[in-house]
């Protein structure tokens, strides 16, 4: 069978936004107070999305590691800072461990599935190493804000019986330990959950762009499958690191609960 891609005009991407519209309509029926955040998050989905357009045709071409180096840490960068937005609770500002975290599980699952599995030629090739490291760090983003976020809800809600803990014994590693499990479990869940349905319920994003582009299905479906199995890699990885790094810092250096723990 022959495979090809249908393009969309620009009258066809116009008439896309009726689709925003109707969601539009939805939100004023109800009185949502949605519309002004709807309206400009499509004006900055559309803007964003073209120029990224324009900057990777632009890296395509030049594809040298020394320019996608610097450009891959700054996308480690911007989503530790979104994902340190999305807790709430902590007691410092999570964004640089998020970043360590995320860089080190983004960089080692990322490697070994471009280097390894995909092996493209150069290994840095742009067209392959930034949509990989992408959906990794948009995916393991989700996943650290939800761990660390859970961490800090069940410290703080079961503080008195970590002290406890702490008076008989217990080193901090201890008192937390099944906490640190919990955190871990809910960080990981909505990338488990997706595992079990892909395929029956839903079609990944990289799957259907894949064969709406013209790629043979079995071919994108081995691909979504792979890009499936190193998310939930770097999700595990990203989450066990975020815990490990962060609960300390609840800890004085006598190994007790700092007052403002206590006090939350």
């Amino acid at each position: 069978m022959d495979y090809s891609y249908i393009p969309i005009s620009n009258s066809q991407l116009a008439f896309s936004v009726g689709l925003v519209l109707l969601a539009g309509m939805v939100s004023a029926f109800l009185k949502l107070g949605l519309l002004p955040s709807l309206f400009w998050g499509t004006c900055r989905a559309f803007l964003q999305l073209t120029l990224i357009g324009y900057v990777l045709a632009y890296l395509f071409i030049i594809n040298h590691f020394l320019l996608l180096l610097p450009i891959i840490l700054l996308m480690c960068y911007i989503a530790a800072r979104e994902a340190g937005k999305r807790i709430t609770k902590s007691p410092h500002n999570p964004t640089f461990i998020s970043f360590i975290a995320l860089s080190s599980s983004t960089f080692l699952v990322g490697t070994i599935v471009v280097v390894l599995i995909i092996s493209p030629s150069p290994w840095y090739t742009a067209q392959v190493l930034i949509p990989i490291f992408g959906m990794i760090l948009g995916n393991s983003m989700n996943g650290i804000a939800l761990s660390l976020d859970r961490m800090y809800s069940e410290v703080y809600g079961k503080a008195d019986q970590i002290e406890a803990l702490l008076t008989f014994g217990a080193t901090p590693w201890e008192a937390v330990r099944d906490l640190v499990k919990n955190a871990v479990a809910a960080g990981m869940t909505p990338t488990i959950n997706s595992l079990m349905v892909v395929g029956l319920v839903s079609l990944p994003g990289m799957m259907t762009g894949q064969i709406l582009a013209g790629m043979d299905p079995q071919m994108a479906v081995r691909y979504q499958f792979v890009v499936m199995i190193m998310i939930a890699a770097a999700v595990a990885l990203g989450c066990f690191m975020i815990v490990a790094f962060s609960f300390k810092k609840l800890f004085t250096g006598d190994m007790a609960l700092k007052e403002t723990v206590r006090k939350n």
